[in-house]
């Protein structure tokens, strides 16, 4: 094999998707500074441990692992940055009330988690801890929305689940851990035959709450159908009065589409949930509540947010226009020099041309050129 084959689904990021991506960073960035949130850079290593415990198996199936040279205590690369902001928020900021935090930074997975997806995803995301109410949620939800219309994506469909809804109509059962499995996979794939033969030791309501969450997807009026299909429980009526709230802040923002039986990340998530999908593709961000986040580091608080692969986000935008630049020519004049220098300090690229390649085309757009006239030194257009 070549040295220079890379392992599947390991890719390098060339010049103008890597400027691409750049400007997506940092706007990004800057949308969440505006909402409050401060940025933080976990490592990129840290003990098996602290990474995994309370995360549950499709993180650990995700982490690539390895042995620390100098302690010999196992280690594994971050497959999901979110455990490592929650311990920040437990044992080094350990603050009392409410935390707003982001982080922009490559994630390692053993394994594509979708179809032409990378192993080595660019995650950015943003969390808030200390407030349990339902406007914490609107906030991360309003600042995916936000981040999304900053890179110039519209006409986007929000998707709403909560994961107290199906742990509401399980609260009473004696299943065992293996067999609940089963249940969240058959109504994740909405097989109404082995949801059948898995609840057939349940409760009667039960068992036709569970079977009634596999009709109920569509737009919002969904909610009005679960009202009406769903056993009449505290926990049940809160969850979908929290949904239809989450519903109808969205008015006018995005599409809302609803799936009471969609449990992807159903041992992560403890409330409302949300995936954001422009008109084709896969989700872009997925988010929503999991205040026992925190837990395993000694200070369960409630958690909301959610993340983005900055490299899949980049694939689903518009491409924007090379930046615009100055050429000069190279030289060892003082005034030149100087002159270039005044244009990199305000800001502008400038592009020296080196001797024999004046005619070359390079990532910069150069619209304008630096050129010596009246004894000076002055930008003039193309």
């Amino acid at each position: 094999m070549s040295a220079w084959v890379l392992p599947d689904h390991i890719a390098d990021v060339l010049p103008s998707e890597a400027r691409h991506i750049e400007e997506l960073r940092r706007e990004l960035l800057d949308t969440a500074r505006g909402y409050g949130y401060e940025l933080v850079m976990p490592p990129l290593l840290e003990h098996l441990e602290s990474l995994l415990t309370g995360t549950g198996e499709a993180l650990d199936l995700l982490t690539f692992k390895l042995v620390d040279q100098l302690s010999g205590r196992m280690m594994g690369l971050r497959a999901d940055t979110t455990p490592q902001v929650a311990r920040i928020d437990a044992h080094l900021l350990n603050r009392q009330g409410v935390a707003r935090l982001c982080y922009c930074g490559p994630v390692a997975h053993t394994r594509p988690d979708r179809a032409y997806a990378t192993r080595e995803p660019l995650q950015f995301g943003a969390e808030l801890y200390g407030h349990g109410g339902l406007e914490a949620d609107f906030e991360v939800l309003l600042l995916a929305l936000d981040c999304l219309s900053a890179a110039q994506l519209s006409d986007l469909t929000v998707d709403l689940s909560d994961a107290r809804i199906v742990q509401a109509l399980l609260a009473d059962s004696a299943l065992a851990p293996a067999e609940l499995v089963r249940i969240h996979a058959a109504l994740t794939t909405k097989d109404a035959g082995e949801l059948a033969a898995l609840t057939a030791s349940l409760p009667a309501v039960d068992r036709e709450g569970l079977q009634a969450l596999l009709q109920l997807y569509g737009d919002a009026s969904v909610l009005d159908d679960a009202e009406r299909m769903l056993p009449d429980r505290p926990a049940l009526r809160h969850a979908l009065a929290e949904l239809r709230r989450c519903a109808a802040l969205l008015g006018g923002r995005a599409s809302v589409r609803v799936d009471l039986a969609d449990l992807r990340g159903y041992a992560y998530y403890s409330g409302v949930r949300f995936s954001i999908y422009t008109e084709h593709g896969d989700a872009l961000v997925r988010g929503g509540r999991y205040d026992e986040v925190g837990a395993v580091f000694g200070r369960k608080r409630p958690a909301v947010g959610f993340s983005l692969d900055l490299k899949q986000l980049v694939a689903a935008v518009p491409p924007r226009p090379l930046r615009a630049a100055i050429r000069a020519p190279w030289g060892e004049d003082g005034a030149l020099r100087s002159a270039i220098a005044a244009l990199r300090r305000g800001g502008e690229t400038v592009v020296c041309a080196l001797p024999g390649h004046e005619s070359e085309i390079d990532e910069f757009h150069c619209d304008r050129v630096l050129m010596h006239k009246g004894g000076e030194w002055v930008v003039q257009a193309i």
